[in-house]
């Protein structure tokens, strides 16, 4: 049994997605951030870092930190969300490490410049709008001429980059005027996996 310990953020949206597409069976443990439970000792015995998701899988005694481990461990287990093609299957994983490097923690910068940092610092927001904007226009860039950022087929990088994009878009960090990556965006946000998966354990709200 596959066990996911997450709250409801765009990390750990990344791994409810992916269980919700590949149909697996698996239990969800709610750990609550604002309660601080991510810093209780039965938590950090699985990671030792305090951030969420975590998945464990009981047949194999694996045990995962980190989301986009998580995605790549069960794409692994399932043979799919991974183009087989060599050429596509870099590609996945070539945009799943530009999120996990670059979009991902640049968004998070924004988010806590911009939301909740205790004084507002100009030069920070500045600097985030910048690099998040200047991410985003390579995301609409590659994705003129393809559907999924492997190309035709839907892989876990895009479950990645939806995930940050999907908080994006709630807390108006606005991506209109990149209309590929809108695109995409509203192609993703269209799957009932990830209508699902959004949802889990409880649907993101503004902050």
């Amino acid at each position: 049994m596959l066990h996911l310990y997450s709250d409801s953020s765009p990390n750990g949206f990344k791994a409810t997605i992916a269980l919700e597409e590949l149909a697996l069976p698996y239990r969800l443990h709610h750990v609550r951030i604002d309660d601080g439970e991510h810093r209780l000792p039965d938590f950090l015995a699985l990671n030792p870092h305090g951030r969420i998701p975590v998945l464990t899988d009981s047949e194999t005694g694996i045990a995962l930190f980190e989301s986009a481990a998580i995605l790549l461990y069960l794409a692994e287990k399932t043979g799919r969300l991974l183009p087989s093609d060599p050429r596509a299957r870099w590609e996945a994983v070539k945009w799943l490490q530009f999120h996990a490097s670059s979009v991902g923690p640049m968004l998070g910068q924004r988010v806590h410049f911009e939301l909740f940092a205790p004084a507002p610092i100009p030069a920070a927001i500045d600097r985030y709008r910048r690099l998040t904007d200047e991410a985003f226009v390579v995301l609409d860039h590659v994705l003129a001429d393809r559907s999924y950022l492997a190309g035709d087929e839907y892989s876990i990088a895009d479950i990645a980059h939806f995930a940050w994009l999907h908080i994006a878009k709630i807390i108006d960090f606005d991506f209109s005027r990149h209309r590929h990556l809108s695109a995409w965006h509203e192609r993703i946000a269209d799957r009932p996996a990830v209508r699902r998966g959004v949802a889990l354990p409880a649907p993101a709200t503004g902050a």
